[in-house]
């Protein structure tokens, strides 16, 4: 499969105002931006390797951005997971569930595992997922960190169960004892289109683990919803379902192709900085970890799909793709460091190739770690302000708001 390389081109955002919308949150304060995209496909980082048409016209001519606050006052946001009533679960860091109702973040919790979580650098409390028969099962999937028997530092995958009184139960351990650190932890869990459960994890600052398939760090796993391993897995016996990662982050199914796409850390440092990566996942591949990142190739080895270059970092969190409005068809991701809502634009007749990438909300509500779409097509946009390597702002962290409009 022929991969695309381009660096990322910065949008520039053209008008700046307040505004006043109504939305569920209580009294929001609104931040309109119009965009008017231009054409970034022009910059490639070697077009003998991959040419690139640089004849490629904007989908969109001109958009406007509105933002308000949704909630104030979370502890590091995670990631979040929708239940099928509507209510929103949003894990925190340090070991909390908090639940959204009816665009109000209740002060309750839905459940407290700060007794179990251990929160260390950036990890602690990570992925959450809604089991697809959550109305009849209650069942919820969250991954954490935490010291097993023997006093080692792990992560585990458990199963949670949503009570009478709708607070969350631990019902069953489905992954145990896998290495942790205090940085390259992964962690998203999400459900795919076939009803399988997949849980990126990081290589634990360990880098050989992620060429190891028999160990679990450094992989992107997939299992059945009661921890048993799948049989049609790309290696029997086992969980791993890609292999080669370094800090695999966000995971994202492309509607109607079903492709699975998943935001990665790249190394940090001199030289190597900074190739942050998009990745199309692919069952069985290998992607390169720490053998090659960025531009540099291997036989057998899997390039990123795009990459953030080798002088900028998007340090990328949560993806999604968009099913409706302006920007349906697109995925978009956050960026920590990058402290941007990431636009990911693909080519209506090639859904494996990239034509440009957007730049919004850049150094303006500061590190952005999830994003989900709303039933309505507003974006919900968790913050990441208070984890120890963002500067707090007033309500921080928060979930934003972003229409398109």
């Amino acid at each position: 499969m022929k991969k695309l390389f381009f660096l990322l081109a910065i949008l520039t955002m053209a008008t700046c105002k307040k505004d006043s919308i109504d939305t569920d949150a209580i009294n929001p304060t609104d931040t309109v931006v119009t965009t008017k995209p231009t054409d970034t496909a022009t910059n490639p980082i070697d077009t003998t390797i991959n040419p690139i048409d640089t004849t490629i016209n904007p989908i969109d001519t001109t958009y406007t951005l509105i933002v308000s606050t949704l909630a104030t006052g979370l502890d590091t946001p995670w990631e979040m997971a929708a239940l099928p009533d509507g209510r929103v679960l949003v894990t925190e860091r340090p070991g909390r569930i908090r639940v959204i109702t009816n665009g109000t973040l209740s002060p309750t919790l839905w459940m407290d595992l700060t007794s179990i979580v251990k929160e260390n650098g950036e990890s602690g409390l990570m992925g959450i997922s809604a089991d697809p028969d959550f109305s009849t099962n209650k069942y919820v999937y969250v991954a954490y960190a935490y010291t097993n028997a023997s006093g080692k530092f792990s992560i585990r995958l458990v199963r949670l169960k949503e009570d009478a009184a709708q607070k969350g139960i631990e019902d069953k351990i489905l992954i145990d004892n896998v290495s942790a650190n205090s940085i390259h932890d992964g962690g998203a869990v999400k459900f795919g289109p076939d009803r399988k459960l997949y849980w990126s994890v990081g290589d634990a600052n360990q880098p050989s683990e992620a060429q190891n398939k028999a160990s679990l760090n450094g992989k992107i796993l997939r299992l059945n919803s009661d921890g048993s391993i799948p049989t049609d897995n790309p290696f029997s016996n086992s969980y791993v379902y890609s292999y080669g990662h370094r800090n695999p982050q966000g995971l994202a199914w492309q509607p109607g192709s079903n492709l699975l796409f998943s935001t990665e850390h790249g190394p940090s440092g001199t030289p190597a900085c900074c190739r942050d990566e998009l990745n199309l996942i692919e069952p069985g591949k290998n992607y390169g970890w720490p053998t090659i990142y960025g531009t540099l190739t291997a036989a057998g080895m899997q390039n990123p799909l795009i990459y953030s270059g080798d002088n900028y970092t998007w340090a990328p969190g949560g993806i999604i793709f968009i099913t409706q409005g302006k920007w349906k068809g697109s995925a978009v991701f956050t960026g920590l460091r990058g402290q941007s809502l990431y636009r990911v634009v693909f080519d209506p007749a090639n859904n494996r190739k990239v034509l440009r990438i957007e730049r919004h909300l850049e150094n303006q509500y500061g590190r952005l770690r999830d994003v989900r779409e709303a039933p309505n097509g507003d974006l919900w946009i968790a913050t990441s302000n208070q984890d120890g390597r963002g500067t707090p702002m007033a309500g921080d962290d928060r979930i934003l708001v972003l229409k398109v409009q």
